[in-house]
């Protein structure tokens, strides 16, 4: 019998075509690099933290008998939920990361708008100029506003050097450098949707409301940003996700002071070595973030339908 006399199985050919092959890649990227570090963290989380190399607890243990042993608690959640430190690193995180959303969306929207309303020639170097600061590493970038917002820094340097202030201000380990830091550091994660979006509104629309006379003001509120709301939240997701587990920016531009999850953990894992509790505040930071993951899932799909 040749080889082209065999006969493929009908479910084998449904199941090796190239379109289940294509939309397995990332299913099995999810796996690899989610999943199976999302289950090695839970067992951990459910360990006891011991004196040892690794600090837990082994999650099954034979002994003489045929069948193991679990040796699994929720020793390390209810931990997190008798000490007030941790709830108040959560809603710490939520509130920094609400309003550094709040902050970036006002922003990043007036210089997205002038883009998109830029002359056609303009607008692929102001985009450039919008990914530039992604050609310097993260951390310079960050210690860059340290040289900027300290006691000596160019900032006081130059509002003193003009006559505005008379003694330097306290802006580093506060919350207010967090802010800045963040809102410079994911200014084009907001900036890069609303453009696309904004870049596609039908100009037509808006000599339509100006020619029934609506002003400009009303015209903007009830006419554009509808219309880039799509891009709208897309921003705020990319921006408010990432930024509720920021480490960098507070540990270095906020200080002891600033108090977030990601510092926590970061506490938890290197200084304390009490890995089951530091498992534990990850779990839950990320079953958080599952929320506005799915909300951001559910606007794409809306966007493209």
């Amino acid at each position: 019998m040749s080889i082209k006399e065999i006969q493929i199985p009908v479910f084998l050919k449904r199941t090796f075509n190239g379109r289940n092959v294509a939309i397995s890649i990332p299913y099995l990227w999810l796996l690899l690099l989610f999943l199976f570090p999302f289950v090695i963290v839970l067992k951990i989380s459910l360990a006891q933290p011991v004196i040892a190399m690794p600090p837990y607890t082994p999650l099954f243990s034979w002994g003489d008998s045929l069948w193991p042993k679990i040796q699994a608690g929720l020793d390390s959640y209810l931990f997190l939920f008798s000490d007030s430190l941790y709830i108040k690193a959560y809603l710490s995180s939520i509130k920094i990361a609400t309003i550094s959303t709040v902050l970036t969306l006002i922003i990043g929207y007036a210089i997205a708008y002038s883009i998109a309303r830029a002359p056609t020639r303009w607008r692929g170097i102001l985009l450039m100029l919008v990914i530039l600061p992604f050609w310097t590493s993260f951390l310079i970038r960050v210690y860059a506003w340290i040289g900027i917002l300290k006691t000596e820094g160019l900032l006081n340097l130059a509002l003193m050097t003009l006559g505005v202030i008379e003694k330097p201000l306290i802006i580093m380990n506060t919350d207010l450098a967090v802010y800045i830091g963040i809102v410079y550091s994911y200014l084009p994660f907001m900036i890069l949707p609303l453009y696309a979006n904004l870049e596609k509104m039908d100009m037509n629309l808006l000599e339509a409301a100006a020619d029934l006379g609506c002003r400009p003001f009303k015209t903007f509120w009830t006419v554009t940003i509808p219309l880039s709301l799509p891009g709208i939240l897309a921003g705020c997701f990319l921006v408010f996700i990432p930024v509720i587990g920021e480490f960098v920016i507070p540990d270095l531009l906020g200080g002891t002071q600033t108090l977030m999850i990601g510092k926590v953990l970061w506490g938890e894992f290197f200084y304390n070595r009490d890995w089951p509790v530091a498992s534990a505040v990850a779990i839950i930071m990320l079953l958080l973030l599952i929320v506005p993951i799915i909300l951001y899932q559910k606007s794409q799909e809306k966007a493209i339908s």
